[in-house]
């Protein structure tokens, strides 16, 4: 009878919860659905219902989760960025010295699996709204779109955490009889990551057979925002199947997506839902839809997070990337305001590459661009023995920022020479510590990275820190979870 009530009561509160605005940033449990009884079997009545629920699902890439800690976590904790601001979790990131009561591990995972409970109640459910208004290719496109966000979450969890619990249910009906099955659902066991990555493929094949090739912008899941997704899966599971990489690459190439002739206009706030862009978050501005995130990076009124580190800007200067580096860096003087161990007051740099970083800023938040995605196909290329193809499409990327061709030829070289063009060219725009991880390079080049005296910082990773801890709440109320090693 305890158990029964403990659960009656954790629904309670879920059901609950749902109702709440989605631009609440306190962190989040699991979002599960929760019907009244048998009879009540179809959860959603109407189509706007169900299209209430899909752009609930769509409205978290506006979360805390999306708005910084998504920077937080592939830039702060590479070699790209220092945390900068004032939060101790936020050290801990930068510093591999993460605990399992890291208040930014516990909301991530909150945040995401949050997300995954609002997908499943519309997977789940849509096929079952009777409303005429509802069309069967509609209801096809919104299982489309729901799968992509779906593993779209997944992929955050299983880079971060490795083996994670899959949830694809919820739970519709309470009562005694069904206790192991409600159990099952809200205290799953971790599933191994072979596991999870067939769900996150499985997920973005049937997004890639049902959503629309074009949308109004580029906000919506579209054929090629799968296509680029699929293409860094498979880049980033074990053994890369680059086949497969080339495979989706050339799907998004033959989309129609097209570079801007210059760099800088992707950052310009003039330019958004570009040719080059492929998905991206869309923000109209003000107090209801404003990017408070951009603030959090750029602005003198506060030390702000993601400080651009003396690494990343040597590297600039190494290359000569003038263009890039202007780009993405703004230099300014906080005389006065703060002090720093890493730059000079007169001379402090910033994350440029949102220049709208007022209050209520509408700026948007480009996720995945084609630029991304040709590096990726160069990769692909070199791993299959096309050097000078891998060669032609770096030269491509350099091109439009006036940088001479690249002098690597083997495969050994280009492929040093494309991960340096992924780091200039994708600088803050969370891909770096990633890119480290996958190519098995994070140790390597974390141990190498130079402060301002031009000597390594001292990083020390050991493969345990590759992976992040469970958080302890999750661990405390589910017996099922085990930490990773290390922790």
């Amino acid at each position: 009878m305890k158990n029964i009530i403990a659960i009656l009561s954790f629904l309670l509160f879920l059901t609950m919860f749902s109702c709440m605005d989605f631009l609440d940033l306190e962190p989040h449990s699991q979002s599960i659905a929760v019907q009244n009884s048998d009879a009540d079997s179809v959860y959603f009545k109407s189509a706007s219902e169900v299209e209430a629920a899909l752009a609930g699902a769509y409205s978290d890439f506006k979360n805390e989760y999306w708005q910084l800690d998504y920077f937080v976590n592939g830039d702060a904790q590479s070699d790209d960025a220092y945390a900068g601001g004032d939060n101790p979790d936020n050290f801990q990131i930068d510093d591999y010295h993460l605990d399992a009561t890291n208040r930014n591990v516990s909301r991530d995972w909150a945040y995401l699996y949050s997300t995954i409970g609002k997908c499943n109640t519309v997977i789940n459910n849509v096929g079952a709204v009777t409303d005429p208004d509802l069309t069967a290719a509609r209801k096809e496109e919104i299982i489309g779109e729901a799968s992509f966000i779906r593993a779209f979450m997944y992929f955050q969890l299983v880079q971060q955490w490795g083996d994670v619990p899959l949830q694809l249910t919820e739970v519709k009906t309470i009562s005694a009889d069904k206790l192991d099955e409600i159990y099952a659902i809200i205290f799953p066991a971790r599933s191994p990551q072979a596991e999870v990555y067939a769900q996150i493929i499985k997920d973005l094949e049937t997004a890639l057979t049902r959503v629309r090739p074009t949308a109004p912008h580029k906000g919506f899941v579209t054929t090629g925002a799968v296509n680029a997704v699929l293409a860094k899966v498979y880049a980033t599971l074990a053994p890369q199947d680059w086949a497969k990489v080339g495979q989706y690459c050339d799907a998004v190439i033959a989309g129609g997506y097209t570079l801007l002739p210059s760099y800088d206009a992707l950052w310009d706030n003039a330019n958004e839902n570009s040719a080059e862009s492929i998905f991206e978050i869309n923000y109209d501005g003000g107090t209801a839809d404003g990017n408070w995130g951009t603030k959090i990076f750029r602005g003198l009124d506060w030390k702000k997070f993601n400080l651009p580190s003396n690494d990343l800007i040597a590297a600039f200067d190494a290359e000569g990337d003038m263009i890039r580096k202007n780009a993405s860096i703004a230099f300014e003087d906080v005389s006065g305001k703060w002090s720093d161990e890493h730059y000079p007051q007169t001379q402090y740099p910033f994350i440029n590459k949102w220049h709208n970083f007022q209050e209520g800023s509408d700026q948007n938040y480009i996720f995945i661009r084609l630029a991304d995605i040709l590096l990726l196909k160069a990769e692909a290329m070199n791993e299959l023995g096309d050097q000078p193809g891998a060669a032609a499409i770096v030269n491509q990327i350099r091109d439009r920022v006036n940088l001479a061709p690249t002098p690597a030829t083997s495969q050994a070289d280009l492929r040093l020479a494309i991960e340096k063009e992924r780091r200039l060219e994708l600088a803050f725009e969370a891909h770096r510590w990633f890119d480290l991880k996958r190519t098995g390079r994070a140790a390597e080049v974390m141990s190498q990275t130079i402060d301002h005296t031009g000597q390594p910082i001292g990083y020390v990773i050991t493969p345990q820190r590759l992976v992040w801890p469970i958080p302890q709440a999750e661990l405390d109320k589910n017996s099922k979870l085990v930490q990773n090693d290390g922790y």
